[in-house]
């Protein structure tokens, strides 16, 4: 009963924020408390919100104050080089820029914090999106899967929780899976590119010139406006806007016109960030890298909690870059939306978590799964994990997963011969899928800047995020490493 339950909860909550019907903070709590009535233990519902607010607080406390420091860090121009090199590699073609989002995603994913890689990557790349018009749950997306691949990083998360679980070396874990892994951020990078090829041919291809021009006249733009090449006009068409029209070239024609474009444009063409922005600080430029840099080490090398490790940094950013009280006050005023919104998605998610495991139902849904591994599959555990953890890991928490189903598995597995370290790598195949979670606070983040819908980024994302997981699984079997 309490398997159907569970599942029928999950699945009442995914239908109904896909469809619109709730906000995501209403479903994530009014849907888990009528549940537990339910389940017959709706008097129980107050401990088991109080067990989820607890154990997630830390998350909202480093949330909170992450949001705040790299806000800061974005106001003060830290972030504004790789914004511009990103932009001027992107030259407003919707493909560029699709792939350059997954690039960016992937590079900053290496700190091992998805939070922080939502933010510097919804920042940089957010500008050019909505000037021109490209979708944004192309954006979350494309983001998610990137920072999914790189997530299994040893100080990533699972890798370490899947050592712990199991007893093993996470560096035994992790190496041999770098091929597959490898492989799965190229089919990212593929993705991308067919993503950004789609774009490409939904809106066409733009200067910046054409792009300012469109935003501030409502006349048709033509090759040449703004500065373009000379050549004469294109056929046109309409960009479905309103705004004007947008320029429709072939591939040979767009290398051609890049090419022609390339001497003649230099980085105030591809500021996403007000470069005249009040909060600007170069002369501290340095300070702020190395206290950045500072504390991405700490965090590696987990030398404080990292709540703390923020709250100290947010702390010393805001006095140091904005030493007058009603300064550090509008700072943190210009993030507390982002903040309140992010904050508010954890602790409600902190109710759906804290019902679905106090009540038993996310317990009778793992044994379910396990006891329904037809026998003939012992000897390919390590490929039944692999296929397992995609759903699981959606639908529970990374520590539920490592911590309560994985070792189950292996133990399964080792009675058919099959090793704990196999079992562990395919155990993070489902991690590109796991980061557009409900109940992965960072997804909030993500979502929240960018100012997408939750449901519609899963409704893009889902399908993707699955279809990389299994190119992971795929090449590690191949690969002979699972």
């Amino acid at each position: 009963m309490l398997t159907l339950l569970g599942f029928a909860m999950i699945a009442t909550f995914l239908v109904l924020i896909m469809l619109k019907k709730m906000s995501p903070i209403a479903a994530l709590v009014l849907i888990p408390a009528l549940f537990c009535v339910f389940v017959g233990k709706g008097a129980r519902l107050g401990d088991y919100v109080i067990d989820g607010v607890t154990s997630l607080a830390p998350t909202a406390a480093m949330l909170m104050f992450a949001i705040v420091y790299f806000g800061v860090m974005i106001d003060v121009g830290l972030f504004d080089p790789i914004v511009r090199g990103i932009l001027k590699f992107c030259r407003a073609d919707p493909l560029r820029i699709v792939v350059g989002t997954a690039l960016l995603a992937a590079i900053v994913s290496l700190d091992g914090d998805g939070s922080t890689t939502f933010m510097i990557t919804v920042s940089a790349m957010y500008p050019l999106y909505k000037r021109l018009k490209m979708s944004l749950v192309v954006m979350t997306g494309v983001a998610a899967m990137a920072n999914g691949v790189m997530n299994t990083l040893p100080w990533g998360g699972p890798t370490a929780r899947a050592a712990t679980a199991l007893k093993l070396d996470a560096g035994d874990i992790f190496v041999p899976m770098i091929p597959a892994l490898a492989v799965g951020l190229l089919f990212v990078l593929a993705l991308s590119y067919v993503l950004g090829r789609r774009e490409r041919t939904r809106l066409g291809v733009l200067t910046l010139d054409e792009v300012l021009v469109e935003e501030k006249e409502t006349e048709t733009v033509l090759v040449g406006a703004g500065g373009g090449s000379g050549r004469g006009k294109s056929p046109v068409r309409g960009g479905g806007s309103g705004n004007g029209t947008v320029v429709d070239r072939t591939d040979e024609e767009h290398e051609e016109h890049e090419e022609n474009e390339e001497d003649r444009e230099d980085d105030e063409r591809f500021q996403g960030l007000d470069p005249d922005r009040r909060t600007l600080r170069p002369r501290l430029y340095w300070f702020n890298a190395l206290l950045t840099v500072v504390l991405l080490t700490a965090m590696i090398m987990e030398l404080l909690p990292i709540p703390v490790l923020f709250l100290l940094a947010a702390a010393t950013a805001l006095t140091v870059n904005f030493p007058h009280m009603l300064d550090q006050k509008a700072r943190i005023a210009a993030h507390a939306e982002n903040v309140l919104n992010v904050s508010g998605m954890v602790f409600a998610a902190a109710v759906f978590t804290g019902v679905l495991q106090g009540t038993g139902m996310v317990d009778h849904m793992a044994e379910w799964l396990v006891d329904n591994i037809p026998g003939g599959m012992g000897p390919h555990m390590a490929f039944v994990t692999g296929i397992l953890s995609i759903p699981l890991t959606y639908f529970m928490s990374n520590d539920g997963f490592y911590f309560g189903i994985l070792p189950v598995l292996a133990e399964a597995g080792q009675a058919h011969g099959v090793s704990s370290l196999e079992i562990a790598r395919a155990s993070l195949v489902a991690q590109p899928l796991h980061m557009s979670s409900p109940l992965v606070p960072a997804v909030y983040v993500l979502v929240g800047m960018a100012k997408v819908e939750f449901g519609d980024h899963t409704r893009f994302v889902v399908k993707w995020a699955v279809l990389t997981s299994l190119v992971i699984l795929g090449a590690g079997i191949l690969f002979g490493i699972i």
